[in-house]
């Protein structure tokens, strides 16, 4: 029996939104579609969010995601900046919300680590990767690097969920002891 699950991923932005589409079939990743949302035509912000807040819908609407892996705004000098960006996210989330998918958030420096290897690469080096690893053709990676972007959040996502680190849970001191006689010196 094959398992498959859809992830949407997401890098928001106020001039221009990219998202990527992966479909999972049986713990193998093949990207469905990679694309941008041009919002800097558009002089109103709050047309903006709802042009933001259209897309996700229709994306959703069209490709059935299990899923929406959505990248993080990160702390930059520019206030206004950071909360027109964190208003953008925000509307992916409620669109998606909206549809009871689950969202996952990752850092920046989170993404490009899970891709490259390196939290500091490049987007030229995180869109290499992402051609590479999912056998994408030449003719069908776009010149904006905010479409690998938002594949780049999906696939961020595919590796944490399918390769998840084996988190030991403990209930109290006595027990973090017991299970790890070997750091504790008595």
């Amino acid at each position: 029996m094959e398992k498959e699950r859809i992830i949407l991923g997401i890098d928001p932005g106020t001039q221009v939104m990219g998202y990527g589409v992966l479909r999972v079939v049986n713990n193998k990743p093949e990207m469905l579609a990679m694309g941008i949302l041009q919002l800097s035509k558009y002089d109103d912000h709050y047309l903006k969010l709802r042009r933001i807040f259209e897309r996700i819908i229709g994306l959703i609407d069209e490709f059935l995601p299990d899923e929406l892996a959505i990248e993080a705004p990160f702390f930059g000098k520019n206030v206004q900046s950071m909360l027109k960006l964190g208003r953008a996210q925000g509307v992916a989330m409620a669109a998606a919300l909206s549809r009871d998918i689950p969202i996952f958030e990752y850092a920046p420096l989170k993404i490009k680590m899970s891709i490259t290897g390196n939290g500091r690469a490049a987007k030229e080096q995180v869109a290499y990767m992402l051609q590479n690893f999912l056998k994408i053709p030449d003719e069908n990676m776009l010149p904006q690097m905010d479409a690998t972007d938002g594949l780049a959040a999906a696939v961020c996502h595919f590796f944490q969920t399918n390769n998840p680190s084996q988190e030991v849970k403990f209930t109290s001191w006595k027990d973090y002891i017991n299970k790890n006689p070997g750091k504790v010196k008595k």
